[in-house]
């Protein structure tokens, strides 16, 4: 039985159906011409078209890919927006560098977009390329925000992320607020050792003064004088100092150590400091003083706490590098620098500071975060709170 046509175009037939999609400018009719192999193919192109509309898709944009629009919405929406950090913005493109770009999901069309392609692609991540189920729950979390913004926009209807449409492979490695779950600690031996080694270091207040207030390194860095109260024998967290590659529309790329906000709202917080640390900062103010007085003209004031010898911030690299010498120098095996603020946290709890306490000292969004990051202590705060009903039995 032959096919009903009704258009011939480059010596093939075609059934042609026409809609009214509304008016122009002018007030002329705008209309619309759909094809296909037979009537019935030709009108469901039109429904399917008439239907988006509706249901508000960008119809004339289907054929948008995911990594093309993505690229637009990074440079074009969300690198000139303030209302996020240059530091969220930089781990932002570094996910869609490695993960999105010249990968097998970057040419996949948003109006035929499906959550199974993007599980095959999840999939493949774990068991190809060995990368991490946190890295793929951050790639997996920044594609959800992505989808937000292209329904808004009308190219799609529904997010291929939300709800329970994918599975993380394997298990995620980090708690919700990025604190390490792995809890690596100085001994008391150790910290003993440590502080012997910085009898003389120049930066011997910035190591003294994390140990008993277990600041984030950014937060320490970013420390100014004004933040300090000696009276109060407290200190405040208001900035944080990052190191950041600063990305402009062209990609071009250029190192800037910046101060922004904290981690959190809840990272912004007053923290005692320990009595005895206290002298140890009044040197360092004196000796930075003397430097100052030294270098003249050369100096920069920035009130920053801990600076070069000229008051430059300081470079987190080059920090780390100091850090990392001092520990080989103590003969202690080398640790994260975030070691330190595990290390405040759990002398706390092994002098029996309640949870609570221990989460607003060290700025945690939530409690949850902080008994699971350090559980390993509470068995034995546990079992000295039931000691403590011995004098029942007695």
């Amino acid at each position: 039985m032959a096919r009903k046509t009704n258009y011939s175009k480059n010596g093939n037939e075609y059934y042609r159906v026409t809609t009214s999609i509304g008016r122009d400018s002018e007030g002329k009719l705008i209309r619309k011409e759909f094809y296909g192999k037979s009537k019935t193919e030709a009108e469901g192109l039109r429904d399917n078209y008439l239907n988006g509309i509706k249901n508000g898709l960008n119809i004339d944009f289907k054929d948008t890919s995911l990594g093309k629009l993505m690229h637009s919405w990074l440079f074009e929406v969300m690198r000139v927006s303030n209302e996020i950090k240059p530091t969220t913005f930089e781990k932002y493109e570094g996910i869609y560098r490695n993960y999105i770009k010249d990968s097998s999901i970057y040419g996949l069309k948003l109006d035929t977009l499906k959550s199974i392609q993007l599980q095959r692609y999840y999939n493949s991540l774990y068991e190809n390329d060995s990368k991490s189920s946190n890295s793929i729950n951050t790639l997996n979390k920044l594609l959800k925000t992505f989808f937000n913004y292209a329904i808004d926009e009308g190219y799609i209807l529904k997010n291929p992320c939300a709800g329970k449409k994918i599975v993380i492979p394997g298990t995620t490695e980090m708690s919700e607020d990025n604190e390490e779950t792995e809890v690596i600690t100085f001994s008391d031996e150790e910290i003993k050792h440590f502080i012997v080694t910085l009898e003389g270091h120049r930066m011997k207040a910035l190591y003294l003064l994390d140990f008993g207030t277990g600041l984030r390194q950014g937060e320490l860095l970013g420390l100014k004088w004004s933040d300090i109260d000696f009276k109060k024998k407290e200190l405040k967290v208001r900035q944080s100092l990052k190191k950041v590659t600063i990305i402009a529309a062209d990609a071009s790329r250029k190192h800037k150590i910046i101060e922004q906000t904290p981690k959190s709202p809840t990272s912004k917080r007053a923290v005692p400091i320990p009595s005895n640390i206290l002298s140890t900062l009044e040197d360092h103010k004196r000796q930075q003083e003397k430097e100052k007085a030294d270098a003249g003209s050369s100096y920069n004031e920035t009130d920053y706490v801990f600076t070069t010898e000229l008051g430059n911030p300081i470079d987190a690299s080059n920090f780390l590098r100091s850090y990392a010498r001092i520990l080989k120098k103590a003969n202690i095996p080398y640790r994260k620098f975030h070691a330190i603020r595990h290390t405040y946290a759990t002398k706390l709890f092994e002098r029996g500071v309640p949870l609570k306490t221990v989460q607003e000292l060290l700025g945690h969004s939530d409690i949850s975060i902080t008994a699971k990051i350090y559980t390993h202590v509470m068995p034995e705060e546990k079992t000295r709170a039931v000691d403590k009903l011995n004098d029942l039995f007695a």
